[in-house]
């Protein structure tokens, strides 16, 4: 599982902490043994039940989301410098890990992508904290991981946070924008196949 998560997801070598790097794994390997998965399900489970699950697969949007937070950051510090103290291992690590929960969050039942009980009643966000806790990561990733959402919006982000939360919901919104957003709130028709949420991430 481990050759096949890193080969899928070769991002989580941009960390350059080896013992933070571990960890990282060992949270994606614990979200997929916990969710019931096989890391190839990745490139077929999609980002959010709130478009068409054929547009993007949920690997695809976390590889987005790490990408254009990588490139966000160069940028930043090739233009501000000094002037804003970003921590990069922290970050890409809260990017890497900032969807993690959905393996628990998502389920396929009877052919179709829904959520599981406690995707219903905790969200992605604190799940993947608390799994982010469980596996020894810093507070600051799961700070990251738990407010990268709208459960966030009350809260004084970090300034790794506040970066993964806009390109997360960037990633969200363009799609939204495209017209490929099913339905901003619960559809009973649907037996809870989509988010409670207007904001997919």
């Amino acid at each position: 599982m481990r050759e096949k998560l890193l080969k899928l997801v070769p991002e989580i070598a941009w960390i350059r902490d080896e013992e933070l790097r571990e960890k990282v794994v060992s949270t994606w390997i614990q979200a997929l043994k916990r969710g019931g998965w096989e890391p190839e399900d990745m490139a077929r489970l999609p980002f959010t039940l709130l478009i068409d699950e054929h547009i993007v697969s949920f690997l695809d949007h976390v590889r987005a989301v790490v990408n254009m937070t990588k490139r966000a950051l160069d940028v930043s510090q090739e233009i501000y410098g000094d002037k804003l103290s970003i921590n990069e291992d922290i970050l890409l690590a809260g990017a890497l890990l900032h969807d993690v929960g959905k393996l628990m969050e998502y389920e396929l039942k009877e052919g179709k992508y829904v959520q599981t009980k406690i995707g219903k009643t905790l969200r992605h966000p604190f799940i993947g904290a608390a799994l982010a806790y469980l596996n020894g990561l810093p507070s600051e990733v799961s700070h990251i991981i738990a407010f990268h959402s709208h459960e966030g919006d009350h809260i004084k982000r970090s300034l790794e946070a506040l970066i993964v939360n806009k390109i997360d919901l960037l990633n969200f919104e363009l799609f939204k924008v495209k017209g490929e957003v099913i339905s901003s709130g619960q559809d009973d028709n649907r037996e809870n196949s989509i988010e409670q949420t207007g904001q997919g991430g």
